[in-house]
């Protein structure tokens, strides 16, 4: 029940990333000046000179339930929200720790797209969802695997995250179970199993990916 519960959560945080990475990187790659995309890529880099420890107890007092998050939602007259009892933080730490992950694969296949392609559609009288699905996300197929393949492995291999975001509230993540088994109760042999499965989700994990988006390896590696 925990390695499915936490391939579960993993494949969420991928698709929460997606969603939320997909327009910063296209806002970057096609819409922003220089000079905003620019700002928009130092605000994404310069918080990763910070340790993600750090990072991650930042998130801990930010969504306590005397956080900074609830003060802010008082003010407009929400009730507190138990972001971290209910598993929520988990989610939102997660997205942000690896959001990087994500959005530099898409922003450097979308940066090859040709704009003549999308202007063309646009003078045709295409929708924008219509060039997004047409052409845009098409176009970025590669840069999207290797971003989901990438949040979705740290994201099942994680342990600091849910450790520290969960204080111990919600039930153990895979990655916890395992330590356990190596470092709590010293039986590597079982630890290694657990261990040797999680590597084998991950890889099928990259396969699946792959067949779905339909690109090859060697587009992976570029």
């Amino acid at each position: 029940a925990i390695f499915i519960k936490t391939i579960l959560a993993s494949v969420a945080v991928t698709l929460i990333a997606f969603v939320v990475c997909y327009p910063m990187a296209y806002t970057v790659a096609k819409l922003a000046t220089p000079n905003r995309a620019a700002i928009i890529m130092l605000g994404l880099i310069i918080p990763y000179a910070i340790n993600e420890l750090l990072r991650v107890f930042a998130w801990l007092m930010i969504l306590n339930y005397n956080g900074v998050a609830n003060f802010l939602l008082g003010l407009i007259g929400v009730e507190p929200i138990a972001f971290l009892e209910s598993g929520t933080g988990v989610f939102i730490a997660m997205v942000y720790a690896y959001i990087l992950f994500m959005v530099f694969p898409i922003y450097n296949t979308v940066e090859t797209l040709d704009t003549s392609q999308i202007e063309a559609a646009r003078d045709l009288g295409a929708p924008t969802w219509q060039i997004h699905r047409r052409i845009v996300l098409p176009h970025a197929k590669p840069g999207i695997a290797v971003g989901c393949i990438m949040t979705f492995m740290l994201a099942a291999g994680s342990f600091s995250v849910p450790h520290i975001i969960t204080r111990g509230l919600q039930p153990k993540w895979f990655t916890q179970l395992i330590y356990d088994k190596f470092f709590e109760s010293s039986n590597w042999n079982l630890g290694s199993a657990y261990s040797f499965t999680l590597l084998l989700i991950c890889i099928l994990f990259i396969f699946a990916v792959m067949a779905s988006f339909g690109v090859k390896l060697r587009q992976l590696a570029r």
